[in-house]
This record gives C-alpha cells, sequence and structure tokens, in this order.
C-alpha cells in the first residue's frame, strides 16, 4: 500500500519550525504526500480513518546504539557517571554479543522505536572486532530492513581504545586507520543508497574525535568521508571529561578544535554537546553542524542537560535521540520527547522548550541532519514518512490539546505508520514480528550473558590470584 488517503484528520502537526497545524485530509501517491486539507476519496481508493489520532510526520531517532538493548539496567552500572558506566556495561559486556544476541538486541530496539513513532533510525555502532565472525553492519541493516524501517549506520569505531581504571577488562577493539576506512568502504558500497528515497544509508562515525583516533588521522577521516558522499558523525562533549582533555591536550575547546580537523559542516553532526559554551554554539549554528540531543541518557547518566536550546534559537540544527538502552532503559521516542520538554523547562524556565519546537527536533531536524532533504514534514511532494499516534489511552484523555499528546503525555502509542507509504505499523501491531517469541529470545540471551559475564570474571579472578 503505497497510494491511499488518511481521512478524518483533526489534529494534524506539519512538523516545520513554525509548528504549523492542518486537519482534513492527506493524500499520498505512490509513496509521497500529493494533497493535503478537504480532499474526499476516489472511487475505489484506500483509506486509512486518522479519528481519534495524532497525525505527524514519522519521527526520526538520530542517534542509537542498538547492540545495548540487551544491556538495560546492569546493575554495575546503573547508579554510575558516564565514565564508569562506559567502564561497567558496553566496555566489559562487547565480547558477550554474538550474531544471534545482535539480531535479537536490534530487534528489540528497532521494535520499541516503531511502536512510539520513530520511522527513521541511525545507529551508532562502535564495536568491530575480529573475535567476531560475523559483520555487525550486515545483520543491523537486514534487521531494520526487515522491519522496514529507514536505517543509517554510523559506522563507529576507532584505531585506539580509551583508557579506564580497570585494567581488567577486554582490550576494545581497535583498527588501523586504513583498514578502518577500507571497512566503511566495503560496507557503503554494499548498502548506501544516496538517492532522495533511499531507506539505507552510511556515515562514518569513530566512536569519538577525542579517545579513540589519533589528532592527525582526523582530517584523513573527513577527506575519506566526502570523497564517498557520506556525512560525519561521532560522540562529543558528553560530559566535562571531553572538555578538559582538549583544554589540556591541544588548549581549545573541543568544538573549535574540530574546526581546525575539517569536522565541522552541513555533513556533520555530534551526539551529546553537553558541555557547550555560548561560543561553541555561535560556531555549531554558523557552520550548520548539527546536534543529536540525548536528553533522557545524558540525565540518566548525571551528564546534565545540553544547550539544545541555545543552538535552535541561534539557527542551527537539532535532532532528537534517545540514545542507547544501556544508559536510557526505554528506548521511547515519547519518553524521549517529554524528557526534552520537561528537563529544560526545570533547569531554564517554561520559555526554554515548546512542544512543538520539540516535534520538530524529532522530525524535520533529524531528517535534514541525516541528509534525508524529502522528509520530516507533511507537506505535498514530500516523502509519506507518516505515523498515527491512539490518543485513545486513559492519559490522553481531557487533554485541550491533543494534537501536542505525542510530546506532553510522556508517552507515545502508534495506532500506524508508514515508511514512504509502506505501512509499518497496523493497529499498534508491526506486521509480521511475533512479539511474544521476541520477548522469550530476549530473556534467553540476556540470562546467556549475564551468566557468560559471571564466569568470565570468575576466570579473570582466578587468573589475577594464580599470578
Amino acid at each position: 500500500m503505497t497510494s491511499f488517503l488518511i481521512t478524518g484528520i483533526d489534529y494534524g502537526l506539519t512538523g516545520n519550525r513554525e509548528g504549523e497545524r492542518f486537519s482534513g485530509a492527506l493524500r499520498v501517491r505512490d509513496g509521497m504526500i500529493s494533497e493535503m486539507g478537504a480532499l474526499l476519496p476516489f472511487s475505489g481508493e484506500e483509506t486509512v480513518d486518522a479519528g481519534g489520532c495524532a497525525v505527524t510526520p514519522g519521527l526520526v531517532n538520530s542517534h542509537h546504539h542498538l547492540f545495548q538493548s540487551i544491556l538495560k539496567a546492569v546493575p554495575e552500572g546503573l547508579n554510575a557517571p558516564l565514565d564508569d558506566w562506559l567502564m561497567h556495561v558496553p566496555y566489559s559486556y562487547w565480547p558477550l554479543i554474538d550474531e544471534e544476541a545482535l539480531r535479537v538486541a536490534a530487534r528489540i530496539g528497532l521494535a520499541e522505536l516503531l511502536l512510539t513513532g520513530a520511522t527513521t533510525v541511525c545507529d551508532h555502532h562502535y564495536v568491530f572486532s575480529g573475535r567476531y565472525e560475523y559483520d555487525p553492519a550486515d545483520i543491523l541493516f537486514e534487521e531494520a530492513g526487515a522491519l522496514g524501517l529507514r536505517f543509517v549506520l554510523a559506522r563507529g569505531g576507532g584505531t585506539k581504545g580509551r583508557s579506564f581504571a580497570d585494567t581488567a577488562l577486554p582490550p576494545a577493539p581497535t583498527e588501523t586507520l586504513d583498514a578502518f576506512l577500507a571497512s566503511i568502504e566495503r560496507t557503503a558500497d554494499r548498502w548506501h543508497d544516496p538517492s532522495p528515497g533511499s531507506l539505507r544509508r552510511v556515515a562514518v562515525a569513530p566512536t569519538t574525535p577525542t579517545f579513540n583516533v589519533e589528532p592527525g588521522e582526523l582530517k584523513d577521516i573527513a577527506g575519506f568521508a566526502r570523497a564517498k558522499g557520506l556525512r560525519l558523525h561521532s560522540h562529543l562533549s558528553e560530559n566535562r571529561a571531553y572538555v578538559n582533555f582538549t583544554l589540556r591536550s591541544y588548549g581549545k575547546r573541543p568544538v573549535h578544535w574540530l574546526a581546525e580537523q575539517d569536522w565541522l559542516g552541513p555533513d556533520v553532526w555530534f551526539a551529546h554537546l553537553v558541555e557547550c559554551d555560548p561560543a561553541e554554539v555561535a560556531l555549531l549554528a554558523e557552520t550548520g553542524t548539527g546536534m543529536a540531543h540525548c536528553p533522557q541518557a545524558n540525565a540518566r547518566l548525571g551528564s546534565g542537560i545540553a544547550p539544545a536550546d541555545a543552538l535552535h534559537d541561534a539557527g542551527g540544527i537539532v535532532s532528537l535521540a534517545v540514545d542507547g538502552a544501556g544508559a536510557n532503559e526505554a528506548a521511547d521516542m515519547g519518553a524521549a520527547l517529554y524528557s526534552a520538554f520537561a528537563l529544560h523547562r526545570a533547569a531554564k524556565g517554561v520559555q526554554a522548550a515548546r512542544a512543538e519546537t520539540l516535534l520538530n527536533w524529532a522530525t524535520e531536524g533529524g531528517a535534514g541532519m541525516l541528509g534525508f532533504d524529502g522528509l520530516g514534514i507533511l507537506a505535498p511532494g514530500m516523502a509519506a514518512d507518516i505515523t498515527l499516534f491512539d490518543l485513545s489511552a486513559p492519559r490522553n484523555l481531557g487533554l485541550h490539546d491533543p494534537a501536542l499528546a505525542p510530546v506532553l503525555t510522556g508517552a507515545a502509542t502508534v495506532k500506524h505508520s508508514f515508511v514512504g507509504g509502506r505501512q509499518v505499523v497496523k493497529d499498534g501491531r508491526i506486521p509480521g514480528l511475533d512479539l511474544a517469541a521476541l520477548a522469550e529470545d530476549a530473556v534467553r540471551i540476556t540470562r546467556g550473558i549475564i551468566e557468560r559475564r559471571k564466569e568470565m570474571t570468575a576466570s579473570t579472578g582466578a587468573r589475577a590470584a594464580h599470578a
């Protein structure tokens, strides 16, 4: 189904910066929005009833770590700040993620995202190891393709690992620069589709520019990406440690230092950017460099609140991201919307965030940041990536402005959603996905990882005692 008419729209939001609304009907032809307004069905035209729903563009999650969907609430990291959490969770557990575990983790995360409004997902996967007998990139693209999502792989990794206090940690997987770039090239040759209606894209995404590559490699990485027509992505300024490191090492704050490495511009976006001063915000806006705002994970880890509102007000590009479920146990776009809305207001006052602005970050902002210029807004000529949010739950009853429910009620329940006019959620279910079987797989995989982690820890302790 790529041609149909959505009727009965009472609560429609276009997703643009102005927060424009619409009502009536929306016609889709061959996967594109052709008309909006007071429309009647053609003879024999298939219709979708939007009665009792808020209608928005499909949401865009601009930064995620799908492998962490089976690393939720790891006890050692649950009450740890970022650096200790990294040590105790992803950098302790990565050797235990086999092919089946990654498939199940990806399926869990993508299902969570689909059922809370996402139609486009960017996954920043940064564990590529010679220990693995599979290519994580292939697994992630295959799982996203099976569910019909638009998917961007931000291919991470690096040429050096970060040092942590626990010297018993398994060494972080690294690659030479040539191997890193060659692997990305192979992945892009197989999966990257630069066409406007593409469902698959690849970005070049070393884990961090500060800790995971040599400074002299950054320009080479940027040049490679631009020669291949690929975007650049990374973590940056997630906490004070990033700022202290670059000030100590290079005498500049991170954004200004990266400006000298050719790592700013409209083809670059960074996750987090919590520790950005006003001059850095101004430079991001001036260069068109994007922010993937991760409000829940930054709050959960005690890192702070990124100046997303300041960047937006300066005319910069802001998107919304839920980040990895290992540091944000609900990969829920509705929860991310509400968290951003509430946290900015709590810290800075009610004028810091409007609900319509938050939706814009999660739609037009994210689509443009990922290079999808033809989606993210509901308007004629745009791709039919559309989400219908069910307003029948008790938490939505009594709302004077039901259109804002996806932002204001703290959770989002999808009735129908479409990617390029193809239905990916129907009546609250993902066609072809057996959620009961997925739940069983999740329990089995998670228990297995817990047991293998205990065995690995015991073995490490025994070797240390023997030594």
